[in-house]
């Protein structure tokens, strides 16, 4: 029986139900019924009252939980013990658009909480990363996450929701993005990602029938060409140094823009490895999240 399914169960008594107790543990609803289910199996007994709209616990599970709670409480103190340094290597991968923003981030904060670990960054599409992840090539991964939520088989955090903006270079005079649209050319970001297709769908309800001018692989080359006054575009919005390096006019598409949902994702039975975890830590505190 793994020893997962106990955190699970404690998790789910804690936060009082089984959806409050996936997203603790970065887990889908349906994986955690499954490992409830599988643990009431080997027990051959029901943990829970499922008669009722809401599962109850039963009194089995609450024993359970309260005869493991020193083991966990010990295996939990012993994993964030910091006395041991992390040493080796430890393989992140990352969308292109994350690289010159948020890797420097994570690489400072890693360096300054755990000097001994070495870290290499590997950059793909989204579909590409997890592929490798789920492969074991990579042992985490920074990406947009499956409109569909992502694969139950991995652990997932969220850390930032991205909405789209129109952007425009910084001596247009007007905001309006018709008038915009109608006097600049499109320059449309790599329909070969998730997020050029998501900003190419959008630009085509706004602008049916319009041609893209040119077609780049990279968020700062459209932002370089934009800023030069070459074109507008739709983009993911962005801060920071590349803003400050290629300065545009930001316009909001309102409330139905488009929105990517950046996020954390390793492999289900990586989500407690110390060396792992040290790489959602730097990502969350990278992007303030507690």
């Amino acid at each position: 029986m793994k020893f997962e399914f106990f955190i699970t169960l404690d998790a789910i008594l804690r936060h009082g139900s089984f959806a409050a107790a996936a997203d603790d543990l970065g887990l889908t609803p349906s994986a955690v019924s499954l490992q409830m289910k599988r643990l009431e199996e080997y027990l051959g007994q029901p943990l829970f009252d499922r008669s009722a709209r809401t599962s109850r616990p039963t009194p089995l599970a609450r024993e359970l939980s309260e005869n493991v709670r020193v083991a966990l409480d010990a295996v939990e103190a012993a994993r964030t013990r910091q006395t041991v340094a992390l040493t080796g290597r430890v393989m992140l991968g990352t969308i292109r658009s994350l690289q010159p923003t948020l890797v420097p981030l994570v690489l400072a904060e890693i360096s300054q909480r755990h000097p001994e670990l070495s870290v290499r960054v590997i950059q793909g599409d989204s579909v590409e990363l997890l592929d490798q992840l789920k492969a074991g090539r990579l042992d985490g991964v920074a990406l947009i996450r499956p409109t569909s939520g992502g694969s139950s088989r991995l652990y997932w955090r969220d850390l930032a929701e991205q909405p789209f903006v129109f952007v425009a270079p910084p001596t247009a005079t007007s905001q309006s993005i018709k008038t915009l649209i109608g006097r600049y050319p499109w320059l449309q970001f790599d329909t070969s990602l998730t997020s050029g297709r998501m900003a190419a769908s959008h630009m085509h309800k706004l602008a049916p029938g319009l041609r893209p001018r040119f077609e780049l692989e990279s968020i700062e080359a459209v932002l370089a060409m934009v800023s030069a006054g070459l074109g507008v575009s739709i983009l993911p919005q962005v801060r920071g140094r590349m803003i400050s390096a290629y300065p545009v006019q930001e316009i909001s598409l309102g409330k139905n823009a488009p929105v990517r949902q950046i996020a954390f994702a390793c492999r289900g039975a990586d989500f407690d490895n110390r060396r792992v975890m040290a790489l959602r830590d730097a990502l969350l505190m990278s992007y303030g999240v507690n």
